[in-house]
């Protein structure tokens, strides 16, 4: 038996792209899913397509009180979750004389602090119950130096300390916590920058598929309490760094 089977899941950014894949993926393996976005018709269409049992909460993941009204909502219909995924993330990118600092303060809050704020919410329960795994999304940006994109690169590294600064914190609570780092994958991530007439990253190279960043998802999931797998990076062919 699938060590997700009954297992009770949360991801956040999960009406498109990674996270409806993540998912799919968990759904069909078996977990309880809680899931959430901005908008409650994606999310719709999501649970309608899904079998078993689904929660949905439409949330904007900034909100300071997101965390807790998804950790309440868990554990009302199910109990307390044994996975979080945090998926949710945003890509602005720019040269210095343009870049906006409205897209700095959006991607600090989603990018970084609602990733902090909602792993600190859902470690303290999981410790409490003695189990439980979170699992970050991080980017191959964090591993790029490129013009225009340091912020979301600089912020998607600071992703990756923290998760592991919480794993060794972790450590003998039963609890782990590590971090998936896409390549360049085919999602709605990119739409600002074609929106704005820049080349998106995807033009470059054939993308991954969110699919196959799901599969990495559940893989670190499904090791068993003795084994975690801290960083797993999934690379297109075509990615140089």
């Amino acid at each position: 038996m699938s060590r997700i089977e009954g297992k009770i899941a949360v991801i956040t950014g999960a009406s498109a792209g990674i996270g409806a894949a993540v998912a799919r993926e968990l759904n069909a393996a078996g977990a309880k899913l809680v899931l959430t976005a901005r908008r409650q018709s994606r999310l719709d269409a999501l649970a309608a397509e899904l079998s078993g049992d689904v929660a949905t909460l439409a949330a904007d993941v900034t909100a300071p009180t997101t965390a807790e009204r998804l950790l309440s909502l868990a554990k009302e219909r199910f109990g307390t979750p044994d996975f979080l995924v945090n998926n949710a993330g945003i890509l602005r990118v720019g040269p210095l004389e343009t870049f906006e600092f409205g897209a700095l303060e959006a991607m600090v809050a989603t990018n970084y602090t609602a990733v902090v704020r909602t792993s600190y919410v859902f470690a303290r329960a999981m410790k409490a119950a003695g189990s439980g795994v979170i699992v970050n999304l991080s980017s191959i940006g964090a591993s790029i130096t490129a013009p225009g994109s340091g912020v979301y690169g600089g912020l998607k590294r600071a992703v990756e300390m923290f998760t592991d600064a919480l794993r060794i914190e972790l450590v003998g609570t039963g609890v782990r916590a590590g971090f998936v780092a896409p390549g360049t994958t085919a999602t709605e991530i990119f739409d600002d920058m074609k929106a704005r007439g820049q080349p998106a990253w995807d033009s470059y190279v054939r993308p991954l598929q969110p699919e196959d960043i799901a599969r990495a998802v559940h893989f670190m999931l499904d090791q068993p309490s003795h084994a975690i797998v801290p960083r797993l990076h999934v690379y297109a062919a075509g990615d140089a760094y």
